[in-house]
């Protein structure tokens, strides 16, 4: 083609001149050219209204505020600070006289157990050599609550979810627990299991995993929560702040009245066996094959007062209470039991290296 040959942009940019010129200006067009001019302006008009609206919606996406980021922990503040001890339902430890609840501080804790995705980013993070047994077999095999697969090699394993990674992660021991802790107050970094990463921080472990007595340190970012504040957050809500009379709910839903387990938008409900079945199931047939554990969250209409969930049910959670011997302290029941263990007056303890089916924790911090 000639390269004189008028071009549609040179057509357009004609037709400009021309209205520019104005009707009286010289004839340069000839009609034929001067109605392909105005064909072409017409399209480049249309072109450039869509160019502005898109230009309109951008402008409009960069003026809306920057979402917040989702933390890689999600915390829920306990407040009312002073409250008194819990006065009713006592449990056997204590004679008969419930002594927890009172917290003279703020403090904030775990919206959700800990859970696989966190635990799984935790691995692969400092457990390419797994020197302190942080990762148990069963958490990839037992289909009950599966898991966690491990691949590959000592020096070079690699770790990754099973199914949903909202669920909460169990076979943890309490030493496992308190080193996720050290490395969440450390930053979260990767390397070897060493005093930059999992031995020291909010706990001085170095090596530590089998009955040692291990106090919290101060300044310590992350823990394990103490029974009173777990028992604060699971528990307690004001009278006038539409809590029960004595301040404390006998279970953590929020409620008096044995919680039922429908997954969902209903209240008091959450996952244990009601003695008709298994929350998951809705069957009081037991199913080696089949995963009991729920989403941190699935209950969404049986929160704490604080706002957290699954403090009932689930899975049993670690404390930082030393009760008999060296033995750490437990809240809270498992999918596996019946409701009357969710109470507030139950307390079980176990030794700190132990790892189970039904045992995970929460974290808390300032």
């Amino acid at each position: 083609m000639n390269k004189w040959f008028p071009t549609r942009k040179f057509i357009a940019w004609a037709l400009c001149l021309s209205l520019l010129l104005g009707a009286a200006g010289p004839a340069f067009l000839t009609p034929e050219l001067e109605a392909a001019s105005q064909a072409s302006l017409t399209r480049l008009v249309k072109k450039l209204k869509r160019q502005v609206k898109k230009l309109k919606r951008q402008l409009a996406v960069a003026r809306r505020p920057a979402p917040e980021p989702v933390p890689f922990i999600e915390m829920v503040t306990v407040g009312n600070v002073g409250n008194a001890v819990d006065p009713e339902d006592g449990d056997s430890d204590t004679g008969g006289v419930q002594n927890f609840g009172a917290v003279p501080y703020e403090f904030s804790i775990g919206k959700y157990e800990v859970n696989l995705e966190q635990y799984s980013a935790f691995l692969n993070a400092v457990a390419a050599t797994d020197t302190y047994a942080l990762y148990n077999p069963s958490m990839g095999t037992d289909l009950n609550i599966a898991g966690i697969e491990r691949s590959g090699a000592d020096g070079s394993y690699t770790y990754s979810v099973i199914g949903s990674g909202k669920r909460p992660v169990t076979y943890v021991s309490w030493f496992d627990c308190a080193r996720f802790c050290n490395w969440l107050h450390n930053g979260r970094p990767s390397g070897a299991q060493d005093g930059s990463t999992t031995e020291r921080g909010a706990y001085t472990l170095d090596g530590a995993n089998t009955i040692e007595i291990v106090a919290r340190n101060p300044g310590a970012k992350y823990w394990i929560p103490s029974e009173d504040e777990w028992y604060k957050a699971a528990y307690h809500q004001p009278s006038g702040q539409s809590g029960d009379s004595d301040d404390y709910w006998t279970y953590p839903t929020g409620s008096n009245t044995i919680p039922g387990n429908e997954i969902g938008t209903t209240v008091n409900q959450a996952n244990l066996n009601d003695g008709s079945g298994y929350s998951v199931t809705q069957s009081g047939s037991y199913d080696s094959n089949q995963n009991y554990l729920t989403d941190g969250g699935a209950y969404e209409g049986s929160p704490g007062f604080y706002g957290t969930f699954d403090q009932g049910g689930n899975v049993w959670e670690w404390n930082d209470a030393v009760i008999s011997g060296s033995f750490r302290g437990l809240r809270g029941g498992s999918w596996s039991d019946f409701e009357l263990i969710l109470r507030s007056s139950t307390r079980f303890d176990i030794i700190p290296g132990l790892e189970n089916f039904d045992v995970g924790f929460r974290v808390a911090s300032p």
